[in-house]
């Protein structure tokens, strides 16, 4: 089932997620709807506060963005309850998007290597070093599960000039191919 990606502005972006257990109501129904959801709205990932969900859940699938021959550098997983090690490495440079924030992309830093203790969806515990694009998309998703979100990693002044678009999409005036709540729509 489609289930509709909360826009900019809406308060489970900004909140801290907590962690659940196998006992979480219909989680795997829930799996599925992401994979789907993110599927639809052409992502390589989504996590549970986008879609009003505040809990460390998030899925991703970079195989779908890598080179030709080289899809088995991609990744494509669950994460429950993820929670940072360590990153490491010179930070580089990657325009970012986001499917809460759609028609704003903008240069964000991050270092390119990232150890996460996780669960996987059989709640096993799983401790992994990801890299490159991997760890990049990995670190966007777990922003959402922390309350931030990648606008926030921009430049003062690349902030400045995405203000007005951001006020547009919290009142919904965007036009995307896929389900969204805004906060302030009418």
């Amino acid at each position: 089932m489609l289930l509709p990606i909360y826009a900019y502005g809406q308060p489970v972006l900004k909140t801290m997620a907590k962690d659940i257990g196998p006992d979480y109501p219909e989680l795997q129904n829930l799996i599925d709807n992401m994979w789907e959801t993110m599927y639809h709205a052409d992502g390589v990932g989504l996590a549970a506060p986008q879609i009003g969900k505040p809990i460390r859940l998030f899925v991703i699938d970079t195989i779908q963005i890598m080179e030709e021959g080289k899809e088995e550098e991609g990744i494509k997983k669950i994460f429950i309850n993820a929670h940072k090690v360590e990153e490491a490495g010179e930070p580089w440079t990657y325009e970012e998007g986001c499917l809460s924030i759609p028609d704003v992309r903008g240069d964000v830093e991050r270092p390119p290597q990232l150890r996460l203790r996780y669960l996987n969806e059989n709640f096993e515990e799983m401790e992994e070093v990801f890299t490159g694009i991997n760890a990049r998309v990995i670190q966007h998703e777990y922003d959402h599960i922390d309350g931030v979100l990648f606008t926030e990693h921009l430049k003062p002044i690349k902030r400045r000039l995405v203000r007005r678009k951001l006020e547009d999409i919290k009142k919904g005036k965007v036009k995307v191919e896929y389900k969204m709540k805004f906060p302030l729509a009418r």
